[in-house]
């Protein structure tokens, strides 16, 4: 039996996890008090179902309870019960923004402020993240990136660091993105804006890429990038990052920073025991 608690802040995505879970074969069961769940387990362990697989949601709205699942796991450690634990992150501006739009009540800010409540939580499910064994940085994830992570964790049997990349493709005319972590200039490169041919155009066309990487310096600049990137990576992992958004700007994000978002997605997709998806901001702007 395979068997993974889930657990993480409210509004980091547990709800569509479990559903994808779901999707994927698991018995899914959310919010189970916690002193049933050592017995729930027992009971799907003498039924002597091999295959079975069972996710159970165990979360701040336990309540007083949640303690008592430090209880359970060190029964099961000692016992030599199989089990994951996946914890579903977010950065606490994402949280509040995903509050503020669905306009939920936070379970521990009945009493206090939105932030508040984000906190305590955090303070009291600390142990737990700590005690996974993955954790998922949802914050610049969308709904099928969730899902896709998760179908290469349970279901492909991939190799996972807690690391999710993101390349991103941006216009500077736009902003910098927030969120980005390392931003790469790429308005050195050539124009295809300025082909008549090509202005039409993105860095998602053939054309429009061989003109882009046409100079010796495109071809050097991704060489020395992608090096930079396989040294940094490991890295980054090792320091215990979740989420790494490397960017990519040019002047309106059409052009030059999707050929070079493009380019270091190819490359980086597949080495590593890392999530990764690309994102190409701007390229449907005027």
């Amino acid at each position: 039996m395979r068997l993974v608690i889930v657990s993480g802040m409210s509004g980091a995505g547990k709800t569509i996890a479990l559903k994808a879970m779901e999707d994927m074969g698991f018995y899914c069961v959310d919010n189970m008090p916690i002193f049933l769940i050592e017995k729930f387990v027992q009971i799907l362990t003498e039924s002597n179902e091999p295959d079975r697989m069972v996710a159970i949601v165990a979360d701040i709205r336990s309540g007083k309870e949640l303690p008592g699942l430090k209880d359970v796991l060190c029964a099961w450690d000692k016992d030599h019960v199989p089990h994951e634990i996946l914890f579903l992150d977010a950065s606490d501006r994402t949280l509040l923004k995903r509050f503020k739009e669905t306009r939920r009540c936070h379970p521990l800010s009945r009493n206090g402020s939105l932030e508040e409540g984000i906190a305590a939580e955090r303070s009291a499910l600390s142990w737990l993240r700590e005690r996974a064994d993955y954790v998922l940085d949802t914050s610049g994830m969308l709904t099928r990136d969730l899902r896709n992570q998760l179908e290469e964790i349970f279901f492909k049997g991939t190799a996972f660091g807690n690391l999710y990349l993101t390349v991103m493709s941006f216009g500077f005319k736009y902003g910098i993105p927030e969120d980005a972590d390392l931003v790469f200039d790429v308005r050195f490169l050539p124009n295809p804006f300025y082909e008549d041919e090509l202005k039409a155009k993105s860095g998602l066309d053939k054309e429009v890429r061989d003109f882009v990487m046409q100079s010796p310096d495109g071809d050097a600049f991704l060489s020395k990038l992608e090096d930079m990137l396989d040294f940094l990576i490991p890295r980054y992992m090792h320091e215990g990052r979740n989420q790494l958004v490397i960017a990519f700007g040019c002047t309106g994000g059409r052009h030059r920073s999707v050929t070079l978002a493009e380019a270091v997605y190819g490359h980086l997709k597949g080495r590593g025991s890392y999530g990764i998806r690309i994102d190409h901001r701007d390229i449907n702007r005027s």
